[in-house]
């Protein structure tokens, strides 16, 4: 029959002209976004090299760089960031100085505020001017090769014509600011561990305090002292801390230890069969689009040292990695870099008390751009010991003194690691890296190996940095930093092993001048410790097995507490289940992991909730999760012990609360909309590794996001893993044996969605596959004249 409809046809042919329209769009914005790609192979003529330098990338775009002199390989390094990674480090140099609001607008504007206050941009130019001068060198060169790089792109990254901006030209001082970018995600900007400890300190009950915010217990590991004993229950009562009429606050910890830093350790060449140490180094940060670090290796010019390892987008230097002859990798040292000053105030609040007498505040207005609103300008109040930067829970001004804001607290002397032959003479260097305080963990290619401190440690004189204390009359100051002979350090220990997991590392002397930031549990570093002395012989594989261990030892007996409870109680059958067939890992496919793990974590919500109400009546900011990442030993105290007069007064047994939190994590997990057999722990682990734009504009994720997988792995294991943090690298590697190594990165080398290396190695990662440390054949040849 004939079809009569007259508007078929117009129909048929308007579903066609919107279906060329969307292949024409597509195919617009793929010509768009070709035109930022970089340039992978071929010729360049720069104009500003001493001599042609050759660039080999492999398949998976990993560069190594050959050239005859540094400060052309530098060049090369700051083309090959730029071309491939310039977005990322805009926003690394925009977030120290406090400049991203410029770019993305107001929403940004209380965070330059904030950063303002320690005016980063004016301090990089400070200590620029004081580095020597082939540092200086360096970096000029890897500021020719951005901009070079940057200028030989056909188009703009794109992120910048999504933002409607142009990209601002690198400077040398950006280099700097790249680093002070790295302190603001390793330690606290304002203090913070320190202002919320001591106000517990303060307003607390001493035994309560000593209860609830112990500074160790049983899962301590040490390279120097013991664990600390168990804690004494306290004789307050609870009831205390509240009031009857008063609701009680209820926060939701996600896991006290979820905090950035990373695990590392070293085996003697004693226990390897090539004789040469071998180093493992996991750093756990944000795992975004692009990954935070970028692989590159060059040759050292004039020398037989060949650079291997990562790179941080903004600066010529390799962070961890190997020379060839010395291997090292760092950590999250979570000790105490800054103090909090309690200010004395005159009436008309315009001085200060100084050791000299009353002072006027030096005060410096900045000025922040906003991108499409007129700049805001904010007054900044300094001290001779450093900025105004807030108050304490009594309202009193705080200023803040902080080795970030001394010149020795950023500089390029890490790059003296290039050269350095043998593990002590770079144990000896530490002290002078401008670098946020890091467990330097090290081995050379003869087996010797070590631990210190890179960066400097301040002599700390009339107080100890646990307490606020005020230093208006001059008995509590610091008197410069510790000299080498000072410095903690362990070489070569009997034992031929060293590891490190942002926990306690040091006890006697060496913990009193490292102080305490907020140590994590040492549950994660006493795994790795155990899972070390379980062999008397090493392989990489081995070192990469230790980096893959996701047992959960230390939520062994919250299962099997968990078990008796359901057992004693009755009516939860499939609970009971899937506890009992849990696994003892945190993988992605266990939903009695995923149970053991959430319950544990509502019961320190419901058990803690007291003492949370107590603190949020004097701080109604107030949150006593990350604060205190030894909770763990109150916990378990009052699950097993079950004091009576510790009890949550909103529950009427240790019993109810117990399987009220219970409850609540079945109540969570129900809200998936899956049965609870597929509650896995994948389920909330999924990956969400997204593109920094892609938070704000979702279809940026369609585009850039990576896979959704379900991760093994957690906190308080050497896998430590969730959505949205994790190993941002895992290397493995001996020196002189490199091409044993492993070296996996989450994303690929490029931030180009278009690029052959965008989500290269992504794989690897997930899976734990032994990837490649050193790059492999070349793919692509780009010579730079």
């Amino acid at each position: 029959m004939m079809n009569n409809n007259p508007w078929a046809k117009y129909t048929a042919r308007g579903l066609l002209a919107l279906l060329v329209l969307l292949l024409l769009a597509g195919l617009t914005a793929w010509i768009w976004l070709r035109q930022s790609l970089p340039q992978l192979a071929g010729e360049l003529t720069s104009g500003q090299l001493n001599q042609p330098v050759t660039i080999h990338r492999d398949a998976q775009g990993i560069p190594f760089i050959n050239a005859e002199s540094r400060t052309d390989s530098a060049f090369a390094l700051g083309f090959l960031h730029a071309q491939e990674r310039f977005f990322q480090m805009d926003l690394l140099r925009r977030n120290s100085a406090g400049e991203l609001a410029e770019l993305v607008g107001e929403a940004a504007l209380e965070h330059d505020q904030g950063v303002r206050l320690h005016q980063f941009r004016a301090r990089a130019e400070r200590n620029i001017a004081a580095m020597p001068a082939n540092h200086r060198e360096v970096l000029e060169h890897y500021t020719n090769g951005v901009n070079y790089g940057l200028s030989q792109l056909g188009a703009n990254p794109w992120e910048y014509a999504l933002l409607r901006q142009e990209p601002r030209a690198w400077e040398p001082a950006d280099s700097l600011l790249t680093i002070f970018s790295m302190y603001m995600t390793l330690q606290s900007r304002t203090g913070n561990f320190e202002l919320r400890d001591n106000a517990l300190a303060e307003l607390l009950p001493g035994d309560l305090y000593e209860f609830f915010v112990p500074k160790g217990g049983i899962w301590d590991a040490p390279l120097i002292g013991d664990a600390r004993g168990p804690i004494n229950l306290p004789e307050t009562h609870i009831a205390a801390l509240v009031d009857e009429s008063e609701p009680m606050a209820y926060g939701k910890m996600e896991s006290e230890d979820m905090i950035f830093g990373s695990n590392n350790w070293v085996v003697g060449g004693a226990l390897t069969e090539h004789g040469a140490a071998i180093v493992a180094d996991d750093m756990h940060l944000a795992i975004t689009v692009p990954n935070i670090w970028y692989r590159a290796g060059w040759n050292v010019p004039g020398t037989d040292f060949n650079m291997r390892g990562a790179t941080l987008p903004g600066g010529p230097i390799i962070v961890a990695g190997s020379n060839g002859k010395v291997a090292w990798g760092f950590t999250n040292t979570t000790a105490d870099w800054g103090d909090l000053i309690p200010l004395e105030i005159s009436e008309n609040g315009q001085q200060y008390r100084a050791p000299e007498g009353w002072k006027d505040f030096e005060i410096v207005r900045e000025k922040i751009a906003i991108s499409g609103k007129p700049a805001s300008e904010l007054e900044v109040r300094k001290t001779i010991w450093g900025p105004v930067i807030g108050e304490d829970h009594n309202g009193t001004p705080l200023a803040y003194r902080w080795v970030a804001h001394d010149q020795r607290g950023a500089n390029l002397n890490i790059i003296s690691m290039e050269t350095v032959a043998n593990t002590r003479t770079a144990m000896d260097m530490a002290p002078e890296f401008g670098i946020p305080h890091q467990n330097f963990v090290l081995g050379d290619s003869e087996g010797n190996i070590g631990w210190t401190v890179a960066g400097p440690i301040p002599r700390r004189v009339g107080l100890d940095g646990n307490r606020s204390v005020s230093w208006a009359d001059g008995t509590a100051y610091w008197d410069g930093y510790l000299p080498l002979e000072e410095h903690p350090s362990v070489y070569n220990p009997p034992s031929h092993r060293i590891w490190t997991a942002n926990s306690r590392t040091m006890d006697g002397e060496f913990l009193r001048v490292m102080g305490d930031g907020g140590y994590a549990l040492g549950a994660r570093q006493q795994q790795i410790r155990d899972d070390l002395f379980a062999r008397e012989q090493f392989t990489e594989q081995d070192l990469l097995d230790i980096q893959l261990d996701d047992r959960a030892i230390f939520l062994e007996r919250w299962q099997a507490h968990l078990v008796r409870l359901i057992e004693s109680t009755g009516g939860y059958d499939d609970v009971l289940e899937q506890l009992e067939n849990w696994g003892a890992r945190a993988s992605a496919d266990s939903v009695g992991y995923r149970i053991v793990r959430n319950f544990r974590l509502r019961f320190i919500d419901f058990s803690t909730a007291p003492v949370l109400t107590y603190m949020q009546r004097h701080d109604p900011d107030f949150k006593f999760g990350r604060v205190n990442r030894q909770v763990e030993y109150p916990a378990w105290e009052m699950l097993s012990s079950e004091p009576e007069h510790l009890l949550n007064p909103d529950f009427e047994s240790w019993k109810a609360l117990k399987l009220a939190a219970l409850d609540k994590v079945l109540e969570e997990m129900a809200e998936g909309g899956l049965p609870l057999a597929q509650q896995t722990w994948g389920v909330q682990n999924a990956a969400k590794i997204q593109h920094p734009l892609g938070r704000a504009v979702s279809a940026v994720n369609w585009f850039t996001a990576m896979p959704a997988d379900h991760l093994p792995g957690d906190s308080h294991m050497p896998r430590f893993q969730s959505a949205t943090n994790g190993a941002s690298q895992r290397m493995v590697v001996a020196p002189g044996h490199e091409q044993l190594g492993v070296f996996h990165m989450a994303t690929g080398q490029s931030a180009h969605p278009l690029s052959p290396f965008f989500g290269n190695g992504h794989r690897d990662w997930v899976e734990g596959n032994p990837s490649s440390f050193t790059e492999k054949s070349a793919a692509y040849v780009l010579t730079l004249k």
